[in-house]
């Protein structure tokens, strides 16, 4: 402590300066409670801080976290990656109450998605949270993308591009700024930004016509944010990734495009960046090319990487890599944001009135049943085996989901299993005894394995119920094949309910 406070007492022969190189970051912490660096960096100029499920426990938690940073700075940017649906961190350990974009894009009510993402951006705000890096606005065109799926709302462009600007419209109804996602578009990508570097190789015309179309959308409606994607495309840059790139960044968003919002890049930590440039280079690249602020924090949360990163900006400005006045800029944008999240908390924050029960009711509309429900009557005591994939980053392997929890509390004497890869309708089948067999899968097509596992089930016991909480891409199986488009608690349950017959 002794050390730290002789650093931070030093004076700052940059001044303003390096206040700009702190106003444009956007680290995560460690901890339910703001630690004294952050708390100390906020008071020097750092103007956002990103929160990830490791830093929730509670409402109430939550809320005397963020009173507690804006004790420090009253305007001070608190984000968050909240999609609702399998992406959350808000119910990391329960689960969301509300759907992701792909069941909203299911039931293709934009009423109803505005809603939804009013009554989460509510919530939010309820907490402190002024800023949320969503919505996913990707054309999920690939079927195999391992990241995006049903955090789009769809593979259709225009479905996409209307909820996307519903979604933004409720959000910031509710007075959170909406960070529209992944620019210019992740959705035709088979390879995890978190691990790689992906790449879209499609002209210009398919661009326009289908990735861009969504993020129009988003512009026309007002999102306060958005976030550019670390993925290489060809067709508009051959050789650096979106995130750092000055024709995407600056020659589309900008000026094609005409927005004139806060950029924000994706996590700077994600290997596809931080594997190739490294966070310091790729952090002095993304400002450069036109972002304004550097998310990062999902894996690196600790001083040290704040002090890394604006002594990073600051050198770059002094060797003459980083224009000062683009680092201004810069910092003047997130200023704005920051004061825009003021005025909205101080004034009439919300419209309409609190729909607590409207994430459930979502979930249930979004539903599609396949077979009748009486034909795997009468269910009594079944055996619930969940099919579980390795989880991707984005969403990760925190937050529970199924059907088991919410099925054992309609139907006693419920028993349940989770099977990982490999051949294991055997041990299914020997578990389950007599019992209804309920296969819960997430993205079969995806993987052979589950499909595998699938088929020997239905032919051993033609009375298998089949739950798909992913893409419904492969073929209904099953007596009863329930898709619910999504893995949230609430899916779950609107699934347990059809089981249950209630």
């Amino acid at each position: 402590m002794t050390v730290l406070a002789q650093h931070t007492t030093v004076p700052d022969p940059n001044g303003g300066l390096t206040q700009d190189a702190l106003a444009v970051l956007q680290p995560g912490f460690e901890g339910t409670t703001a630690p004294a660096w952050l708390l100390r960096r906020v008071s020097e100029g750092l103007t956002s801080v990103g929160l990830f499920g490791r830093n929730i426990a509670s409402p109430e938690q939550l809320a005397a976290l963020t009173a507690r940073l804006r004790a420090e700075r009253d305007d001070v940017l608190v984000a968050i990656d909240e999609e609702g649906g399998d992406v959350t961190r808000l119910e990391v350990r329960g689960g969301s109450s509300f759907p992701g974009n792909l069941a909203l894009g299911a039931v293709d009510d934009t009423d109803l998605t505005r809603d939804v993402a009013r009554e989460l951006g509510r919530r939010l705000a309820d907490c402190g949270v002024n800023l949320n890096w969503a919505p996913s606005a990707d054309v999920n065109s690939n079927p195999d993308n391992p990241v995006i799926g049903v955090r789009s709302f769809g593979a259709d462009t225009r479905l996409a591009a209307r909820h996307t600007a519903a979604y933004v419209e409720g959000l910031q109804a509710a007075g959170v700024a909406a960070c529209t996602k992944h620019f210019p578009g992740h959705g035709d990508t088979n390879v995890d930004s978190h691990h790689a570097l992906p790449r879209i190789d499609v002209d210009l015309d398919t661009l326009a016509a289908r990735e861009l179309v969504p993020f129009r959308a988003a512009i026309e409606a007002g999102t306060k944010a958005v976030m550019s994607a670390h993925i290489l495309v060809p067709a508009l840059d051959p050789t650096r990734p979106a995130t750092l790139s000055p024709q995407i960044l600056t020659g589309l968003l900008r000026k094609e495009l005409g927005y004139e919002g806060l950029i924000v890049t994706d996590g700077m930590e994600m290997n596809a960046i931080a594997g190739t440039y490294g966070i310091e280079r790729g952090s002095v690249l993304a400002i450069a090319a036109g972002a304004d602020a550097i998310c990062v924090g999902g894996g690196l949360a600790d001083e040290q990487t704040v002090l890394r990163l604006r002594d990073a900006l600051v050198a770059a400005v002094r060797d003459g890599s980083l224009p000062e006045e683009r680092l201004a800029e810069a910092a003047a944008r997130v200023r704005a944001l920051a004061g825009w999240t003021g005025q909205v908390r101080r004034g009439a924050r919300s419209e309409g009135n609190s729909a607590p029960g409207i994430g459930l009711a979502a979930a249930r509309r979004a539903v599609t049943v396949t077979g009748s429900p009486g034909a795997a009557a009468p269910v009594n005591a079944p055996y619930v085996a969940t099919l579980a994939p390795v989880a991707n980053v984005a969403v990760g392997d925190e937050t529970p989901w199924g059907v088991a929890g919410e099925l054992a509390a309609l139907i006693p004497g419920t028993e349940a299993g989770v099977y990982a890869q490999g051949p294991v309708a055997a041990d299914i089948l020997a578990a389950a005894g007599n019992r209804t067999v309920v296969a819960v899968v997430r993205d079969a097509h995806r993987h052979p394995w589950m499909t595998e596992a699938l088929d020997v089930l239905v032919a051993a016991r033609p009375q298998t119920i089949v739950v798909e909480m992913g893409l419904p891409r492969a073929e209904p199986c099953g007596a009863l094949h329930i898709a619910t488009h999504g893995a949230a608690r609430v899916c779950g349950r609107a699934a347990a309910e059809i089981i249950a017959g209630v």
